[in-house]
């Protein structure tokens, strides 16, 4: 069994792989998702429930990837700020704000990936890369050819994770801080700025 993930700069990438990964056999209940809510494009009237128990529960029972995209909980995540999460994915994401509002989930969502398979140092460039705007997809769970499919269309659809890391990197980013300050909008577009213009 293996857990692969990917990094994408738009939601609508990640919302186009999860379909890919349904459509490619792999089972809905093992995909999971998150993404920032820093825009404000989710909301209870769009169609997003607050918390997370919706968007786990919606994810993991309606199967398929259209089941899974419109059950969205939004929550706010220590270190990340308002994010949108469904499947496993939100279940991990509120027991970190749960955690982090209790005193003490250890490692949080950086934690919940490291204990299902994902290295800690991609662990923390996955949390900033939702953290700076970005989504996470990641399918827990597979036997190695449904993983080696999965990390095909991951690949293909993310962002590099090594570019990814050097560039934050470049700028003296180290790790991914759960006790630091989410971004505005602002500073997410100008991390983004910044990215474009290093391609």
């Amino acid at each position: 069994m293996k857990t692969v993930s990917g990094l994408f700069d738009d939601y609508a990438d990640a919302q186009s792989a999860v379909r890919e990964l349904v459509q490619a056999g792999i089972p809905a209940e093992n995909i999971g998702i998150i993404a920032s809510n820093a825009a404000g494009r989710y909301s209870p009237e769009s169609g997003a429930a607050e918390g997370a128990g919706a968007g786990a529960a919606i994810g993991a029972t309606s199967g398929g990837a259209v089941g899974l995209l419109t059950g969205l909980g939004l929550m706010a995540v220590p270190g990340i700020g308002p994010i949108v999460a469904a499947g496993w994915l939100a279940a991990t994401a509120a027991g970190a704000a749960t955690g982090a509002i209790a005193g003490g989930a250890v490692g949080g969502v950086i934690g919940a990936l490291t204990e299902s398979g994902i290295d800690e140092a991609d662990a923390n460039v996955y949390a900033e890369g939702v953290r700076r705007g970005g989504a996470l997809v990641t399918v827990r769970s597979l036997s190695e050819p449904l993983a080696e499919q999965a990390q095909m269309i991951l690949r293909n659809r993310g962002v590099d994770l090594a570019e990814r890391r050097a560039a934050y990197e470049s700028t003296g980013w180290r790790r991914f801080d759960e006790q630091g300050e989410p971004l505005t909008q602002t500073e997410i577009g100008m991390h983004r700025d910044r990215l474009r213009s290093e391609l």
